[in-house]
């Protein structure tokens, strides 16, 4: 039917709990399909399984091919993109968006560029921003959105980006949710046209391989930064919200999540060096060692050595002192 909504979810931390218990007040009759994504990466989900034993709604995982039907509940699988194309599911293994696969910004952006003002989109309880971006494309295309209230999330990072980011229809608990997702699943009286910004159009087509370096120049900025995934060099968008970096190759990251990987990197960073330190202080020791002791190389080399316990326990201070943001988990 080309008047048929679709409604596209996405979730993370807390997501689980929070769709199940959507699940049981969403109307056996609903007359939009559903697809899902739940931040879970290559970690086995059955939460197809568990939404379809929780409510009246049949879920399963999306497939390439397949044709969203009304009633039906269609979750992203382990490790891949879930999009909209020529009204069919497709699975992609993509670039990773904010370090995550399958992410919620792709079937977003799709659902706009593919249903426009038919698309309702809803970000739930997650850390991070994933999502906001999305959400604001589908604002941009004529769609509704919702977001569940921050004050109600077990992460409400998702949602407080996802309504910083763009004016949300509704801000709601999950129970006024599910009531406003049944009555707004009703094919629209009237479609209006859906006409995309040319930079929605190209950011989804970089995120699906089909442009480059060329396309991605005329919508975005080369920035001084590297993407974390590949090296390559990240540009940022001129236009949309929020603010995000995205490489030629598909890599894409909001300046939230790009400093929050940037945190976990320089960690990791500090750590090699200290270990590499530890090493050489080690084998300067052990030279000097087998040394007689009056050996002027043997006296350099234990100098250093004690020079290179004083830089360890400073970089080791500077590494512990530093708060860095919880990882997330699903």
């Amino acid at each position: 039917m080309d008047n048929q909504r679709i409604i596209v979810i996405g979730a993370s931390a807390g997501g689980v709990e929070a769709l199940l218990r959507m699940a049981p007040r969403l109307s056996p009759r609903l007359a939009a399909p559903v697809v899902v994504v739940q931040h879970i990466g290559k970690h086995r989900s059955c939460l197809p399984e568990l939404l379809s034993k929780s409510g009246p709604n049949q879920a399963v995982f999306a497939e390439t091919g397949l044709v969203p039907q009304a009633g039906m509940i269609y979750v992203a699988p382990p490790d891949q993109h879930v999009l909209l194309h020529g009204g069919e599911l497709v699975l992609a293994y993509g670039p990773k968006e904010h370090h995550a696969r399958p992410a919620i910004n792709p079937l977003f952006r799709s659902a706009a560029l593919e249903r426009g003002p038919r698309t309702i989109g809803v970000v739930l309880t997650g850390m991070l921003d994933d999502g906001a971006a999305g959400l604001h494309a589908i604002k941009t295309c004529g769609g509704t959105t919702l977001v569940q209230d921050p004050l109600e999330a077990p992460q409400p990072s998702m949602p407080s980006h996802a309504i910083a980011s763009t004016q949300v229809d509704y801000v709601v608990r999950l129970e006024a949710m599910t009531e406003i997702l049944n009555n707004l699943a009703l094919p629209l009286d009237k479609v209006p046209p859906n006409k995309p910004p040319d930079w929605l159009c190209i950011e989804h087509a970089i995120s699906l391989g089909k442009a480059g370096m060329p396309e991605l120049s005329l919508v975005a900025t080369p920035s001084g930064f590297t993407c974390p995934d590949c090296g390559g060099v990240l540009f940022e968008m001129r236009e949309g919200m929020p603010v995000r970096f995205r490489c030629h190759t598909g890599h894409a990251f909001s300046l939230f999540s790009l400093a929050s990987l940037q945190d976990n990197l320089a960690e990791e960073a500090l750590w090699t060096g200290i270990r590499a330190l530890q090493e050489k202080e080690v084998m300067l020791r052990r030279q000097a060692a087998l040394q007689a002791p009056e050996d002027s190389a043997a006296v350099e080399g234990l100098a250093e050595a004690e020079d290179l316990a004083k830089l360890i326990q400073s970089m080791r201070t500077l590494v512990t002192s530093v708060p860095t943001r919880p990882a997330e988990k699903d």
